[in-house]
């Protein structure tokens, strides 16, 4: 093994950020996000990675579990890795909080690998495009009228293409809500709503049709993404130019192959800080052989190098809460022009790095 690529260290953080306010969908509220934050070094370079889930658990998981499969591995064998820390995670349950913690370890080892190699993370995953195309996602059902016009026109504003808001936890009051968002963006700007699973498919599909009014493109889980049949019944009978899209909860490559085979979706959706690097990478190449367009969910500055390398890619969510806790815990963030991220080509890596005084201010 080359002594450089040997991994020597394994630094876990456990952060707790509150929201700027509460933020409702339609399904839940929260007031704090929480993120488990991975440091790998080898030798004098260090790599890290991320994942937004219940910080503390996965810190504790990762520091017993998966932290002594990578603790003296070489940085640069990424498939025997992943292929270990899922094995070590059988009798614990994978899904959930067990793939978060991995995909955590995943991202951070990739990272590692390109910057000991010296080169961008996504020349490491080959460069299909120079920016990365993004949409506006916040407009949570609590906000009143004014916070709601505030935040989507600011996206519009700044040169966003797209915008998403939530729906679901009042739907009688939804269709006035999404018409406001409509004359707030204009007819050029992609309108988009997502349910987090809040109805069943009878009333799913009946507020899809008052929701074309305002020409509506894009429908997020409304039913859960664990009903594939109600996903796909949907999708067959939704209002010209609206469809549906699913798969943030996507663990591996054999839930989004389901998805995919099922025809549930119109956009595959899919999370790095779920499914990791590796696993976005693998849903990537099931929506090339399927045909079917590619979407990152959350965590923009992590998904701006793999999504600049994937071939379907539609866009990646600029959610509200992510894009600001990324802006107060990293430097190196890709900037925000023209409706897109641009990754910096000559950043090894992700090209961020830890504020730690902030870290350590969050509790981490």
């Amino acid at each position: 093994m080359n002594r450089a690529a040997r991994i020597d260290d394994v630094r876990v953080h456990a952060c707790r950020v509150p929201t700027d306010a509460e933020e409702c969908d339609g399904t839940l509220c929260w007031s704090a996000t929480e993120l488990v934050i991975v440091e790998l070094r080898a030798g004098t370079t260090t790599g890290f990675g991320y994942s937004y889930t219940q910080a503390r658990p996965a810190a504790t998981l990762i520091v017993e579990k998966l932290a002594e499969l990578v603790r003296g591995a070489d940085a640069l064998d990424l498939p025997q890795l992943w292929k270990a820390m899922n094995a070590a995670l059988r009798n614990l349950g994978r899904p959930g909080l067990g793939m978060m913690a991995l995909a955590a370890v995943d991202i951070a080892l990739w990272d590692l690998k390109a910057r000991l190699l010296g080169i961008s993370l996504a020349q490491l995953f080959g460069r299909m495009r120079e920016s990365v195309p993004v949409y506006g996602s916040g407009g949570f059902t609590n906000e009143d009228d004014a916070q709601l016009r505030a935040q989507l026109g600011g996206w519009v504003d700044a040169g966003l293409r797209a915008v998403k808001l939530k729906i679901g936890s009042r739907p009688d009051d939804d269709p006035r809500r999404v018409a406001l968002a409509r004359e707030t963006v204009g007819s050029d700007v992609e309108l988009m709503v997502d349910a987090n699973g809040a109805f069943d498919r009878y009333a799913a599909l009946a507020i899809a049709h008052e929701l074309a009014a305002s020409n509506v493109c894009w429908f997020e889980e409304p039913v859960s993404s664990d009903d594939v049949d109600g996903l796909h019944w949907l999708g067959l009978r939704l209002p010209v130019g609206m469809a549906v899209a699913a798969g943030e909860y996507g663990w591996d490559c054999r839930y989004f192959r389901h998805l995919l085979e099922n025809r549930a979706v119109g956009t595959l959706q899919a999370d790095a800080t779920r499914c990791g690097y590796t696993g976005f990478l693998q849903a990537a190449a099931l929506c090339d052989s399927f045909l079917v367009p590619l979407s990152a969910h959350c965590a923009p500055a992590l998904h701006v190098p793999v999504c600049a390398a994937v071939p379907r890619l539609r866009h990646l969510e600029y959610f509200h809460d992510h894009s600001r806790i990324e802006q107060m815990l990293f430097d190196g963030l890709p900037p925000l022009r023209d409706g897109a991220l641009w990754p910096d080509p000559d950043a090894p890596g992700h090209g961020l790095h830890l504020r730690t005084a902030e870290i350590a201010r969050h509790g981490c």
